[in-house]
């Protein structure tokens, strides 16, 4: 199942078909003629491992470590976690080390209740501890989310009290298509294992 609200696509991890739609919304977004060339791709996965719904990211970012693609970096994972307290030293490492970087950040969020379970791709940035009080700076050209539970009330403890089940199976549906959206386009690209924006690519 899949919805769409305001440039943002809501896709239910639980849905037989939550990979194909997964994989082809970051696919469009990923070849969006709007977005601005880039050199490397950041996957930027904020969130820590000291609360079981904000480990969404730091899970993703564990999962995805491994890559081999010579311009695809990931910075947040469990060991080296991006949170509130590094986000701005990390965003300011990426605009001195990289040239012309294409942010994808992934990160846990809260939402309605009927939402619980469901991955957002959008294009736009996130704005990370929103749903805690915490005043972090936007990240992301391309944004991520998975919703692990609702707000409204207590928030921080909401995120304390959630079920790593439900976190672990958006990992899984974010990791997964994340490595096959980016073999698709390194399958599609000259320089082998070094993945660049190309307007003519199609998937």
């Amino acid at each position: 199942m899949i919805e769409s609200q305001q440039h943002t696509i809501y896709i239910n991890s639980n849905h037989p078909g939550a990979f194909r739609e997964f994989t082809l919304a970051l696919s469009e977004l990923l070849n969006d003629a709007s977005l601005p060339l880039y050199d490397h791709i950041i996957i930027m996965c904020i969130g820590t491992d000291r609360s079981t719904g904000d480990s969404l990211g730091p899970l993703v970012g564990y999962k995805l470590n491994n890559l081999k693609y010579r311009n695809v970096h990931v910075l947040g994972t469990l060991d080296q976690p991006v949170h509130a307290k590094n986000l701005e030293e990390n965003l300011q490492y990426v605009k001195m080390t990289y040239s012309n970087p294409l942010i994808i950040a992934i990160d846990a969020c809260l939402g309605r209740t009927d939402h619980i379970g469901y991955v957002t791709v959008s294009r736009k940035p996130i704005k990370p501890g929103a749903g805690v009080n915490k005043d972090l700076p936007e990240v992301g050209d391309i944004s991520i989310t998975g919703i692990v539970n609702f707000s409204g009330f207590m928030d921080f403890v909401v995120l304390q009290n959630t079920r790593l089940s439900i976190v672990m199976k958006m990992t899984d549906l974010i990791t997964s298509g994340l490595k096959y959206v980016l073999w698709k386009q390194c399958n599609h690209t000259i320089a082998p294992y070094s993945l660049v924006k190309r307007k003519d690519f199609i998937f």
